[in-house]
């Protein structure tokens, strides 16, 4: 049975929808990435199945249970990364797990217990008795993770985990996140870092106004929409028209955006010499899920 089930699930707040009837399973035991641009709804589904937002239409199990009905069951057995950083900063490392751990009526020497053990899974054991802003911005977030473990979750659900960190303490943060999922917790992953999703999530789901446009595995969606080479291309204005009506001939997709064309070149598609030439091919390289995102998305700004 998945660990998540969404079904038909509505988010309005006035006459805006941010959630458009969206149906979703999230199985237990795997990590599943939630993607999509800025105001694509992901923030407000992930609000709905934890329980701290009202859904407006449809339904959200999460273990079996109804969010509407139990929600404090629920919210027992999951934790919670959140992208802006709320540690208290009157408590020490310490403290601040052990004084989480109060919401769940776990008892003193046992929260103490788990909470050195966090601090000594993230490598924050000998910053146990410092204050919140003697923390580097990497510490704060692996102190984020080792609070929302304090309960011992079945599902985590982390939003931009990594957000902000140098590449040293990013990589860190994912061989632990790894070793949970190894431990049998199911992860949910918001992010906009496409390298993240890649290397971490088993599958994904990319969202844009509200629906989810397209889920899969990784590299399943990038044979699908990446192509075998992606062209970045300026054209002459002269030559434009004539090169766009060129590769429309020769079913080739492309985006514009500004004076650059990229053009997803697929297995059996060839560029001729006079074409290449007009087409002012700059750059020629493999897809990646990043590419994959800004193709079903756009590449423009929407907000």
């Amino acid at each position: 049975m998945p660990i998540i089930e969404v079904r038909n699930v509505v988010k309005r707040f006035g006459s805006i929808v941010a959630v458009a009837g969206i149906d979703l399973d999230v199985e237990e035991g795997e990590c599943f990435g939630l993607l999509g641009p800025n105001g694509a709804g992901k923030t407000s589904l992930v609000r709905m199945i934890i329980a701290t937002s009202p859904i407006s239409q449809g339904s959200i199990r999460v273990d079996g249970k109804d969010v509407d009905k139990e929600p404090r069951r629920i919210k027992a057995n999951i934790g919670v990364v959140p992208q802006e950083e709320n540690l208290d900063i009157d408590l020490t490392v310490l403290q601040n797990l052990t004084t989480f751990a109060r919401y769940f009526d776990i008892p003193k020497a046992e929260a103490r217990e788990r909470a050195l053990a966090n601090l000594q899974l993230f490598e924050l054991s000998d910053r146990q008795q410092s204050k919140i802003d003697e923390l580097s911005g990497g510490m704060k977030r692996r102190l984020l993770i080792a609070r929302s473990l304090i309960n011992q979750p079945k599902l985590l659900i982390l939003d931009e985990p990594t957000v902000g960190l140098d590449p040293q303490t990013k990589h860190l943060v994912w061989q632990k996140l790894r070793s949970l999922k190894e431990q049998g917790v199911t992860l949910l992953l918001c992010t906009q870092n496409m390298e993240e999703a890649w290397h971490l999530c088993d599958r994904v789901a990319i969202m844009n106004e509200g629906k989810i446009i397209v889920l899969g595995g990784p590299q399943e969606l990038l044979a699908i929409y990446g192509g075998r080479q992606i062209l970045e291309a300026s054209p002459g204005y002269e030559d434009k028209d004539y090169v766009l009506q060129k590769l429309r001939e020769a079913g080739f997709e492309w985006q514009e955006v500004e004076e650059t064309l990229y053009v997803f070149q697929g297995d059996d598609q060839v560029l001729d010499d006079s074409l290449r030439q007009k087409l002012g091919v700059r750059n020629e390289r493999s897809p990646t899920l990043e590419d994959v995102f800004l193709r079903l998305t756009g590449r423009s700004l929407t907000e």
